[in-house]
């Protein structure tokens, strides 16, 4: 019985299990997007996101080398570690959490098995860019087309609503006198 057991063994042993997901921790961090299986996709999002946090918590030299050596513990790869406490921190330093994505790609033909990439969310150019991008100069451009256009607008304006004003006012004053005469 499994009973209160929730780690997803992925049929493999514990060593190959651990080998497993320090390879993909490290392509993940390499690449920042793999694609493979969800069920080893939802097993690393639980990996890899508490040394993601590690990177983020360095108030002291000590601290900062003690990160590194925990976080080298459970990759064993130098550059990835690199990487991750000088490329992907910085990127991370103001999310509170949820530093990973999985989007299910469906099925792989082979064997059926339920395919996922796994990204870093924050170095993705499709959803975070290109968002970010065409949200803000549209912004811009209307600001600037409003504000330019509305200074170029309002001496014109008010020339003609002073127009207007002044014959309905001429009007106004030949309407009593031509009522009183």
């Amino acid at each position: 019985m499994r009973h209160g057991d929730k780690q997803n063994n992925l049929g493999r042993k514990k060593a190959h299990r651990d080998a497993l997901l320090m390879n993909l921790a490290c392509q993940v961090i390499t690449h920042k997007r793999i694609v493979t299986t969800l069920a080893k996709a939802k097993a690393l999002r639980t990996y890899v996101e508490p040394l993601i946090t590690k990177t983020k918590k360095t108030s002291s030299k000590e601290e900062i080398s003690h990160n590194h050596r925990v976080v080298f513990s459970y990759l064993n790869d130098k550059e990835a570690v690199k990487e991750l406490f000088t490329v992907v921190a910085p990127k991370i330093a103001a999310r509170p959490g949820g530093y990973t994505r999985i989007i299910k790609l469906g099925i792989r033909p082979g064997d059926n098995a339920e395919k996922a990439m796994i990204e870093l969310v924050d170095f993705n150019e499709v959803y975070g860019n290109s968002i970010a991008t065409a949200v803000e100069p549209a912004k811009k451009t209307r600001r600037s087309k409003s504000t330019a256009t509305a200074t170029k607008k309002a001496p014109a304006k008010k020339a003609k609503e002073e127009a207007p004003a002044a014959d309905a006012a001429e009007t106004a004053t030949d309407s009593p006198e031509t009522a009183a005469e």
